[in-house]
């Protein structure tokens, strides 16, 4: 196939970081869904350098393209674009051939029908040749008149500026902007920042951007001329360079100091693909993302060496500063080292989120300095670190101030009566009225000190007050830390404050002793409740309060510390002790909804979970260990076997009811006991078979009361254990005889069985 090479620039005012990192995943599969639009196809390269359909290691051919970006401009290169569209076949059937000639005669010539097939194919119905080239085939059970055409495909530059355009417009970063003249039709698109120009070159030949509707311009080769088009001035077959740039010459890398400021556009001609990269790389812009990321980090390492420090390297924090810098330069910046009297997580949230300053430390303590990374062209830097600190400082002043005025309000619940939470459950003074609640029937539940929980809990949100929150919101329950400190609050308390909102993420630290622990459970599961109460239930996508978050939150807690957490006893508990107006059918919803987000923690084959958590146990932990000790079946050799013997137990005994089988020693399966089923037993009338079983039985059951099968997984080897005497007892005893006091005996006995499975979990959901 022939080819040319193709480079496509969208030159634009800075994009914004954070919304274009989180479209910049689909910029790839927009691409090519674009160039699908038209019938042209193009792959990448995966993260081994390999074409996707070529696994061979050896010999990795060069990508089909690739895509760039600066905070001006987004790339796409192509080394080898095809030079036309795909061609395309098309099928037509017509008209049965009884209907498409005259009598279903061909030598008759054609029919209305015919004629009609003919025109719509393109073909002359009074042409001989063309009556010839009517095909015949079989559909639904007739012959009809069939044609195939082939259509060519159109040379690739009459597409390419409907593709570009398809592309741009496929891009959503949220909020957009509008630019240009409406009058002329330049102000009736919109992008996340205004565009300034939209070079294609294709072989070297320049190409306008264009949309369907709209005709193909010649542009011209000028760098100084353009044509103004869809997205207002546009066309150019030019880039610009560094802001800070001088003028395209291949010999200066840099500038003084002086010069270190924007300077006014030039715009520089581009002949194709090599020619962009050679003069985008002598004028400041480094186009791969990788090549930035890289002249970053050796830049850090350097100053880590020259000065004993080690920087704190967020890699979110890497992504922005990557993704707004052309020309990275990683600087030292100083500050007072009075501003370290502040809690630490003030001085990075102020310089991380403000300024995208990363934090340095010098042994494992913080150190009173930053690093800023430039994006100017020049070799004397100290102009801008000096404005970097003279900022800087200016923050942490402000920071030192809210501090001290904070330090000095005590931490008090009652003001948050002010704040209000959600419409329905009232304001956050009535919420964490509400989470003490819950937090001292969990500390009596577990035996530890209510007292000391509930103080924590009364105390935990009392810091959305505080001058310093409403300025770093994201600092919640950390400032709420100090301040129980600096009031004397014992440190495990404040520790619990710091700790409440923990697990935020999903890599995300638990929190550290049970007392922060209750604390944290306690503010997810008043969310949880309350928002249930109002039938504010994750749906979809959706889930505007981070419900999923909370009950996730919640499982890893429990399980982490191990907790004994019967979700259905204790969300009927906590419903009637807060009051909440919850009805069953929510609070059942809700159940299931925390049982979900153990399913996907415990990452466990849906079978064996759906097993386990439809046995007889809703304490999270045992469904855990139940699903856990099941899933070691699909490990034996001998599972099908298993499966197969103990679901026709399952199967035998889903229709009894143990109170027909035991009257008043039990009113329901799930608090059966194998000791007061195998008390019903007449061993008197057992065969063999059956005093093999009931023997065995009554081993699990003294195993259990002496202690040895408290862990599931060794009660489930003792039930497999089983799996001879059954199939024993199914090869010569009729369960269903005549005899009703023979089938009421021989049901009891398998149903011992399927009761005793059923604590680990449900028969029926095992599946060969």
């Amino acid at each position: 196939m022939r080819t040319k090479e193709l480079l496509v620039e969208i030159l634009t005012e800075e994009l914004p970081a954070l919304p274009f990192l989180r479209e910049r995943p689909n910029l790839a599969a927009k691409w090519e869904q674009a160039l699908a639009q038209f019938s042209l196809s193009a792959c990448i390269k995966d993260s081994a350098g390999l074409m996707p359909d070529n696994p061979a290691s050896q010999n990795p051919q060069p990508p089909a393209y690739e895509i760039h970006f600066t905070p001006r401009r987004i790339t796409i290169i192509s080394r080898a674009f095809p030079s036309y569209t795909d061609s395309i076949t098309q099928e037509f059937f017509g008209a049965p051939v009884a209907m498409a000639f005259v009598d279903g005669d061909r030598s008759k010539g054609l029919s209305k029908a015919g004629e009609g097939f003919c025109k719509k194919i393109g073909l002359d119905p009074t042409s001989p040749e063309s009556i010839a080239a009517l095909q015949t085939t079989q559909k639904d059970g007739k012959e009809v008149l069939y044609y195939r055409k082939l259509i060519a495909g159109t040379p690739s530059e009459q597409v390419l500026g409907e593709v570009v355009v398809s592309f741009i417009r496929s891009l959503h970063f949220g909020k957009s902007m509008r630019w240009g003249d409406a009058q002329d039709g330049s102000g009736s698109e919109s992008f996340i920042r205004p565009i300034r120009n939209v070079m294609i070159l294709l072989g070297g030949e320049p190409i306008i951007a264009r949309d369907s509707s709209g005709s193909i311009e010649p542009t011209p080769k000028s760098p100084e001329s353009s044509v103004r088009g869809i997205f207002g001035q546009q066309g150019r077959a030019a880039t610009l360079l560094h802001r800070s740039f001088r003028a395209f010459a291949p010999e200066s890398s840099a500038l003084d100091a002086a010069d270190c400021v924007q300077n006014p556009a030039q715009w520089v001609e581009i002949l194709g693909v090599d020619d962009y990269l050679e003069k985008l790389a002598h004028g400041g812009v480094i186009l791969e993302a990788k090549q930035r990321e890289e002249r970053i980090i050796e830049q850090i390492r350097t100053i880590e060496r020259e000065h004993g420090v080690q920087v704190d390297l967020d890699r979110a924090l890497l992504e922005q500063i990557i993704a707004i810098t052309e020309y990275p330069t990683a600087l030292l910046g100083r500050f007072d080292e009075r501003f370290l009297a502040l809690p630490e997580e003030v001085i990075i949230t102020s310089m991380k989120e403000h300024q995208r300053y990363f934090g340095v430390y010098k042994s494992g303590k913080l150190f009173a300095g930053f690093i800023v990374v430039a994006n100017a062209l020049c070799d004397d830097f100290s102009a801008i670190i000096s404005g970097n600190e003279r900022v800087l400082k200016a923050r942490l002043s402000d920071a030192e101030f809210f501090y001290r005025n904070d330090c000095a309000t005590p931490l008090a619940k009652e003001p948050l009566a002010s704040i209000a939470y959600i419409d329905g459950l009232g304001s956050m003074l009535d919420k964490t009225n509400r989470e003490e609640i819950i937090g001292a029937y969990l500390a009596r539940l577990w035996g530890q000190d209510s007292a000391l929980i509930t103080q924590a809990l009364a105390l935990s949100k009392a810091d959305l007050l505080s001058e310093m929150v409403g300025e770093f919101p994201e600092l919640q329950g950390i400032m709420g830390y100090y301040y129980a400190l600096a009031q004397g609050l014992p440190q495990e308390l404040a520790q619990a404050i710091k700790e409440q909102y923990l697990p935020n993420g999903e890599s995300s630290a638990l929190p550290s002793s049970k007392t922060s622990a209750i604390v944290a459970l306690s503010g997810k599961l008043e969310s949880l409740l309350g928002l249930f109460s109002l039938g504010t239930i994750p749906s979809g996508s959706k889930d505007p309060f981070a419900l999923r978050r909370a009950a996730n939150g919640v499982v890893k807690i429990v399980l982490e510390w191990n907790l004994a957490f019967d979700i259905k006893q204790i969300l009927v508990d906590l419903a009637k002790e807060c009051g909440y107006a919850i009805s069953q059918e929510n609070l059942t919803r809700l159940q299931g909804f925390i049982i979900e987000r153990l399913e996907s923690i415990l990452d466990i084959p849906a079978q064996i979970f759906r097993s386990a958590s439809r046995g007889t146990s809703t304490d999270l932990c045992t469904i855990a260990n139940n699903a856990k000790a099941l899933e070691s079946l699909l490990a034996r050799d001998d599972r099908e076997a298993l499966i197969a013997v103990f679901k026709r137990v399952a199967n035998i005994t889903k229709d009894i009811s143990v109170g027909e089988l035991v009257g008043s020693h039990a009113q329901k399966a799930d608090s059966s006991d194998i000791s007061t089923l195998l008390e019903i037993i007449n061993t008197s009338l057992l065969t063999q078979p059956e005093q093999a079983l009931y023997a065995r039985l009554c081993e699990i059951d003294s195993a259990k009361r002496g202690g040895k099968l408290t862990h599931s997984s060794d009660k489930l080897a003792a039930l497999f254990d089983l799996r001879d005497v059954l199939e024993a007892f199914f090869d010569k005893v009729l369960v269903n005889d005549e005899n009703l006091a023979l089938r009421k005996n021989r049901k009891s006995l398998l149903y011992a069985i399927y009761a005793e499975f059923c604590t680990i979990g449900d028969l029926k959901e095992l599946a060969i």
